[in-house]
């Protein structure tokens, strides 16, 4: 993962979704009404991070888009076209981050690790 790549997930919540920790760092928590932010380092996980959004985005049974974009100081987080959060990078090795799992109860409908050009470039230009 590097500047100027996003990750786009659409999917579905699972009816029988529950309180899910997983392995990347966006968590979105029915039984508290919230979606959380972390990192994990060396097996520990670092402060929660909680949405701005005083709404729970996701709802169970429901369809969703998330879209994380890696910028310089981190990522921008947005759920169905509404900015949820900014995420400071904790890991510094931007180029080093090049595996994605999604998990959870969710039934993953598609992905995509596309590329936003920055201000001037085409969409063809080298980002990382």
């Amino acid at each position: 993962m590097c500047p100027c790549k996003s990750i786009t997930v659409s999917g579905n919540v699972l009816p029988t979704a529950q309180r899910s920790d997983i392995a990347f760092h966006l968590n979105p928590r029915f039984d508290q009404n919230t979606v959380i932010g972390n990192t994990q380092i060396n097996g520990s996980w670092g402060p929660e991070q909680y949405s701005i959004s005083k709404t729970m985005p996701f709802s169970r049974g429901q369809g969703f888009l998330v879209r994380i974009t890696c910028e310089d100081t981190g990522y921008k987080v947005a759920v169905n076209g509404q900015h949820l959060f900014d995420y400071n990078h904790r890991l510094k090795d931007l180029p080093a981050i090049n595996v994605l799992e999604v998990g959870g109860d969710i039934q993953l409908t598609s992905l995509d690790t596309g590329r936003i050009p920055g201000p001037g470039e085409s969409a063809g230009a080298h980002c990382c």
